[in-house]
């Protein structure tokens, strides 16, 4: 802070478990990534590299270097785990993530069917030796799933070894936990918030209207995904009362 305004939420030093800002990397360069970490490192704890930008990035392991040492944790998004699945290449997609240095690792089926008791049986594997990130949801329109398995997915992948789940909404913001038009799916998230701890999930919220519904629902320090990367300082000020949007919310 610039100014010791009274009545600003706390927020909670980084490394941190709760208030989790995810960015969204969709092919940054490594000056790009420099320029986030020079001006948001303070308040991005995780960037993904979405879907499988992490085979085509060229110096992607300087740029993850970078993320890391601005405190930033990197890991390759969930589609490039599926596409290693897919293949039934399990043990190189290990040997890959390890080798590029990273600590963290998503685990998802979005697009690709695995069962989920196998789905669990990767999260323990892989959570031996990396912090996990599961994603739960499905990125194709059409593909239905009830409230109820949302919930006992999410509850079984946290006990097989997940530090958080994920709730789906792509890098759109129009399926999973929202509508077409981009509107929180409410009963669904209630169902959710029900039955699980909200410190335990990551929200994908890429659109403003969304990133305010969760901060007025769960307060300011909910964790919230797939943010871009021009929009963590934006989100910031939602999360502290400094942007329209909130500026009323958090006074006395």
């Amino acid at each position: 802070m610039n100014f010791n305004l009274p009545f600003i939420p706390e927020r909670p030093e980084r490394p941190r478990s709760s208030g989790l800002t995810m960015v969204m990397d969709k092919g940054l360069s490594l000056r790009q990534a420099e320029d986030l970490c020079e001006v948001a490192s303070e308040y991005t704890d995780f960037v993904k590299l979405g879907f499988g930008t992490g085979l085509l990035t060229p110096n992607v392991k300087d740029k993850i270097k970078c993320y890391q040492e601005a405190g930033i944790k990197p890991y390759f998004g969930g589609t490039l785990f599926e596409a290693f699945i897919a293949r039934n290449q399990f043990d190189d997609y290990r040997r890959f993530i390890e080798n590029s240095g990273v600590e963290t690792a998503e685990i998802s089926d979005g697009v690709l069917p695995i069962d989920h008791d196998k789905k669990c049986q990767y999260i323990r594997e892989l959570s031996k030796d990396f912090q996990i990130f599961s994603e739960v949801g499905t990125k194709l329109k059409g593909k239905e799933i009830s409230n109820a398995e949302w919930v006992s997915w999410m509850k079984t992948e946290l006990e097989a070894g997940a530090w958080k789940v994920i709730a789906e909404a792509r890098e759109s913001g129009n399926i999973g936990i929202y509508n077409e038009d981009g509107s929180a799916n409410s009963t669904l998230i209630m169902d959710i918030k029900k039955e699980i701890n909200t410190a335990e999930i990551l929200w994908e919220a890429p659109l403003k209207s969304q990133q305010v519904w969760f901060i007025k629902l769960l307060g300011p320090n909910v964790n919230l995904g797939n943010i871009s990367n021009t929009e963590v300082i934006p989100l910031e000020t939602l999360r502290r009362g400094l942007r329209g949007d909130t500026l009323l919310s958090f006074l006395p």
